[in-house]
């Protein structure tokens, strides 16, 4: 691999990290089992209430 190459690869992989180090996480947090069935539990609760 000539030397330009691999400097131009190099400096692709840098700008790549910042790139994605600046753009904020897409993806959420893990969320555990029970945690999930609190939420849905608690999401049925307030519709019962919504419709009585």
């Amino acid at each position: 691999m000539n030397r330009k190459k691999k400097l131009t690869q190099i400096h692709k992989k840098r700008v790549k990290a910042v790139a994605a180090k600046n753009s904020g996480k897409k993806k959420s947090g893990y969320v555990s089992k029970a945690e999930r069935a609190k939420l849905e539990a608690a999401s049925q609760f307030e519709d019962q209430e919504q419709t009585e």
